[in-house]
């Protein structure tokens, strides 16, 4: 039996192939993409490791006692808002451990780079960066010790003495517990869970067309097959061997489906690792898959596709009188809407009541959006009869009506064709909702803004006395492009004043009230760029990098410090909170930093307010384009799917559209009558999708953060509108199919 069903499956002519070919690219498609998230897992984790060495400062203590201590610092440093990772050790004797991707420990005055760096510091001006690192280089760290091909790390050797000095640590073992599973305050690495779950939610966002299309595929001319399956069924066959030959064809099509899988996905593997959506991009090495990862999807898939192909026939295996006995399925009812409506009252429910905790959001908003995208999927059916009703009812042409009456009549099998578009759609208009709404309200300012002109260096009291004027370089304000360099001074009200003072509500967050500096307002005046004083004030509060909120709203110059309780004279007399260069040229800013850092080399570097907020902007955005991958992928997958299942609706219904055109029906008709068949569900189920996503994306952002969801740019909806010209062109292929397959030789009776 199995002979003779590989036979049947290869051997059976045109029809037999064209199924055969489009099975296997569903599968295959498939396969690339959920390797793609099982390799993207592994990366994350493979990244996290290597983050681990940077975490010595809280490594716990060795366990064999001759160990030497080492010294041990870790800080962040800038470079035109690319992150700089730089270590500074001193061993305290000649055992003292050796961070991995160096050969030994760096002497006071030497220092090892990363390529990324190496390259960038031959590439500038030393006064911009290279005068920040003492010593001269000696090596290059190997890319055991780098998280990405990409990363800025240098380790810098210096004497005991000085890093004692600069408030180091002592280690006596490298950190080796990945960032994710480290329980002792790791601060440097990535959430693997939290990148985790994103990766999960892109998997089901790209697999669920994916599977649709594969659905689609197996039901490929499904009334032919079934009545050949009937047929062999009345002549002796059991249900058994129908479900051999049936689990053959589909083992077939998924083994070589499951194989050009693999291999699109080591074909496109380089170019997937350097996509940064952990905001570094990796090493191709690192998109790996374990044994468990090969055999599961191996195995996984043929036996899925054979699951499939038995529940597309089930009709077959129960009786092979029932395919003929073909009545109206029983239309949807209303119910379907009863988990959308859920969802959008769970999320409703949470604004002015939002969790205390993580956990609590995660599972109060997580489940929310579930439930919204379940109803979606459940109301489908439901929506699609509504919409075919309304086109019926108003249809004024004979194709509009004959389509109407097809669509209601059956709005599921309508409605599963472009079902995959939900999950796709839903998933990115919540994330472009989010985070265009959140980057507006608190992302990365502008490049041209004071908030990423400006350079601040912080001097907190824990680091000890504050400078004196005098010790501020002087070289700083003949910088070449330096506009102004403005000192500080600390508020002497070194608290804020009750909330009741302020008039604001008990548990509200800004405080636009008090300010941990002080400006004079003729200094404010003098640079004209940080705002101003109010009416018949002298002296202002001003925020230590003088940006404050600004930073998240830098449309207007008349921003206006609140006045401080102190009087000129006292503004000179107080210690010294910050400096602020202000510059006209990024060669002035970097330059700047540099004098700063070896003018004050204890604590933070010097930095923006803009790239401070760089770091979440960049991940954001990274997340947005992961969503713009779900959309892109996931249009012309639909498209294919709608295409297969034209194209099997017209193999099926050929002889009653040839009985048509026999009565006169033009072809163009005919055409208009499949096309709206295919239009109304698909911009439904868009127009619903988008909609719902953008609905829960506003719930979201009113409970979470307060805000009130903004529109995208253009740029999105031109992304939805190509995606949806695309799945349209696809289906649009398929229509020439009908001249051939409705001509009168097909009106015989068989």
């Amino acid at each position: 039996m199995i002979r003779f069903a590989v036979r049947l499956s290869l051997a059976g002519g045109r029809e037999a192939a064209t199924r055969l070919v489009i099975f296997a690219t569903a599968v295959a498609l498939g396969v690339g993409m959920l390797l793609t998230t099982l390799a993207g897992m592994n990366a994350v984790n493979k990244q996290n490791q290597r983050y681990a060495w940077l975490n010595t400062a809280v490594a716990p203590a060795a366990t064999d006692p001759s160990v030497d201590p080492l010294w041990w610092l870790v800080r962040e440093d800038y470079y035109h808002g690319e992150s700089i990772g730089r270590v500074e050790i001193a061993a305290t004797g000649p055992d003292a451990p050796v961070p991995p991707g160096i050969p030994r420990l760096p002497g006071p005055g030497e220092f090892y780079v990363s390529p990324a760096l190496g390259e960038l510091l031959h590439a500038t001006p030393a006064a911009q960066l290279g005068d920040r690192f003492p010593g001269h280089q000696v090596g290059t760290i190997g890319p055991v010790a780098l998280p990405s091909p990409d990363s800025l790390l240098i380790v810098i050797g210096r004497t005991p003495g000085d890093l004692e000095h600069l408030g180091a640590r002592k280690a006596t073992q490298i950190m080796t517990t990945s960032p994710s599973s480290c329980s002792r305050g790791c601060y440097v690495g990535i959430n693997h869970d939290g990148m985790a779950l994103v990766l999960s939610i892109v998997a089901v966002a790209l697999l669920f067309p994916v599977l649709i299309f594969i659905g689609t595929a197996t039901r490929l001319a499904a009334t032919r097959r079934e009545q050949r399956f009937a047929a062999m069924r009345l002549i002796g066959a059991t249900p058994r061997q129908i479900s051999v030959i049936s689990a053959v064809e589909s083992v077939l099509a998924a083994a070589v489906g499951t194989a050009v899988g693999f291999g699109l996905f080591l074909a496109l593997r380089p170019g997937l690792a350097a996509i940064p959506f952990t905001g570094e991009r990796f090493f191709t090495a690192d998109l790996s898959l374990t044994v468990v990862d090969v055999l599961a999807v191996a195995l996984g898939i043929p036996l899925g596709a054979v699951v499939a192909s038995w529940l597309a026939l089930r009709r077959v295996q129960i009786s092979p009188l029932g395919v003929t006995r073909r009545v109206t399925p029983k239309p949807p009812r209303a119910w379907r809407l009863i988990p959308l409506v859920a969802g959008l009252v769970e999320l409703t429910y949470f604004i002015g009541r939002r969790p205390p905790t993580t956990n609590g959001q995660l599972t109060a908003y997580l489940s929310g959006f579930l439930l919204i995208l379940t109803g979606l999927v459940l109301a489908g059916p439901w929506l699609t009869m509504v919409g075919a009703r309304l086109l019926a009812g108003r249809a004024g042409r004979p194709a509009t009506l004959i389509a109407g009456r097809r669509l209601a009549d059956n709005p599921r099998a309508a409605f599963r064709s472009v079902s995959g578009l939900i999950v796709a759609l839903f998933v990115t208009s919540v994330a472009t909702g989010i985070i265009t709404t959140y980057v507006a309200n608190r992302g990365e300012p502008r490049t041209d803004s004071v908030a990423a002109t400006s350079l601040t260096k912080w001097f907190a009291t824990e680091e000890g006395p504050a400078p004196t004027a005098d010790q501020i370089p002087a070289g700083l304000a003949t910088i070449p492009g330096v506009r102004s360099v403005t000192l500080v001074r600390a508020n002497p009200v070194d608290q804020p004043p009750p909330m009741e003072v302020r008039g604001a509500p008990t548990d509200s967050t800004p405080d636009r009230w008090w300010w941990p500096g002080i400006v004079t307002c003729a200094e404010l005046d003098r640079l004209a760029v940080f705002g101003s004083c109010p009416a018949g004030a002298q002296v202002a509060a001003v925020a230590d990098d003088l940006i404050g909120e600004r930073a998240w709203d830098l449309t207007s110059d008349s921003y206006v410090w609140p006045a401080a309780d102190a009087s000129p004279a006292e503004v000179d007399r107080q210690p010294i909170r910050s400096v602020v260069v202000n510059t006209t040229s990024r060669a002035a800013f970097e330059q700047a930093r540099t004098m700063l850092i070896n003018a004050f080399p204890t604590g933070g570097f010097p930095n923006s307010t803009a790239e401070w907020e760089a770091d979440s902007a960049r991940l954001l955005r990274q997340f947005q384009q992961l969503a713009n991958v779900v959309m892109l992928a996931s249009l012309p997958i639909a498209g294919c799917s709608l295409a297969v299942s034209v194209a099997g609706g017209l193999s099926d219904r050929k002889r009653p559209f040839s009985m048509l055109r026999l009565t006169g029906v033009q072809l163009r008709t005919l055409r208009r009558v499949v096309a709206l068949e295919t239009v109304v569900p698909l911009l439904l189920v868009a127009a619903v999708a988008t909609g719902m996503g953008f609905l829960a994306a506003h719930l979201f952002l009113r409970a979470q953060l307060g805000y009130t969801l903004l529109a995208p740019d253009g740029s999105f909806y031109l992304l939805v509108a190509g995606g949806l010209a695309v799945s349209l062109g696809i289906v649009a292929s398929t229509l020439p199919l009908l001249r051939r397959i409705t001509g009168p030789e097909i009106a015989r009776n068989e």
